[in-house]
C-alpha cells in the first residue's frame, strides 16, 4: 500500500452542510458533530470498531426533524470512501461481524462491489433513541450504499433494547468495512474481482 487511503468531502445543500474527512488506516480517532447525540454515538462506533479516522461536522435543519442529516451524513461518508479506497487493488473486498450486546446481536455482511445494495432486516423494538428516530438507521445506511457502491445486509438476530439493538448494527458494520477494507497480502495489486474491476 503505497497511497495514503484518505479523503474530504464537502457537501451543501439547502437542506445540510457537510464536511467529512476520513482516514482508512487510521487508528480510530473521532470528531463528530451532528447535532444529534445518539448519531455521533453511532458513528464513532464505526470509527472506533473499524479503525477508521472520521471527521464529522455537519449542520443539517435539525428543526425540521434529523432526517436529512442522518441520510446526508451517510451519503457523504460513502462518496469519501469511495474515492479513499481508490481502485481497490489488494482489498479483501467482502467482509463480516457478529456483534453482541447484552441481549442485542447483530450480524453484517458487506461486499465492496461497486454494486449498491442494502438488505435490512430489523424491527427495532422503540421508535426513538435519544433525538435519534430509528427508521433513520436505513436512511444512513441507504445513502452509505449508493455513493460507496456496496452490497450490505444487516441483520438484527435478537434484541429487546433499541439502544442496544442499534448499537450492535453500527458495531457489527464498523468490524465488517474493516475486514473488506484490508489490503491481502497474498493478492497485492490484484483486484478481487474475475471481472478484473470493481
Amino acid at each position: 500500500m503505497n497511497a495514503p487511503r484518505t479523503a474530504t468531502i464537502s457537501r451543501n445543500t439547502a437542506e445540510t452542510r457537510i464536511t467529512v474527512s476520513l482516514n482508512l488506516d487510521g487508528t480510530g480517532q473521532a470528531r463528530l458533530a451532528t447535532g444529534i447525540g445518539f448519531f455521533d454515538h453511532m458513528l464513532d462506533q464505526i470509527a472506533r470498531h473499524g479503525l477508521i479516522d472520521l471527521d464529522v461536522q455537519c449542520e443539517g435543519d435539525l428543526h425540521i426533524d434529523g432526517h436529512h442529516t442522518v441520510e446526508d451524513v451517510g451519503i457523504s461518508i460513502g462518496q469519501a470512501l469511495a474515492q479513499a479506497v481508490g481502485d481497490k487493488k489488494g482489498l479483501r473486498r467482502y467482509g463480516h461481524a457478529y456483534v453482541p450486546l447484552d441481549e442485542a446481536l447483530s450480524r453484517v455482511v458487506i461486499d465492496l462491489s461497486g454494486r449498491p445494495g442494502l438488505h435490512m432486516d430489523v424491527q427495532f423494538t422503540a421508535g426513538m433513541v435519544g433525538a435519534f428516530d430509528t427508521q433513520l438507521a436505513f436512511e444512513f445506511f441507504q445513502g452509505f450504499v449508493n455513493h460507496a457502491g456496496a452490497t450490505v445486509h444487516i441483520d438484527n438476530l435478537k434484541g429487546m433494547n433499541a439502544h442496544h439493538q442499534c448499537e450492535t448494527i453500527f458495531k457489527a458494520f464498523a468490524r465488517a468495512l474493516r475486514v473488506a477494507l484490508e489490503i491481502d497480502p497474498r493478492a497485492a495489486g490484484v483486484i478481487p474481482s474475475t471481472k478484473g474491476v470493481l
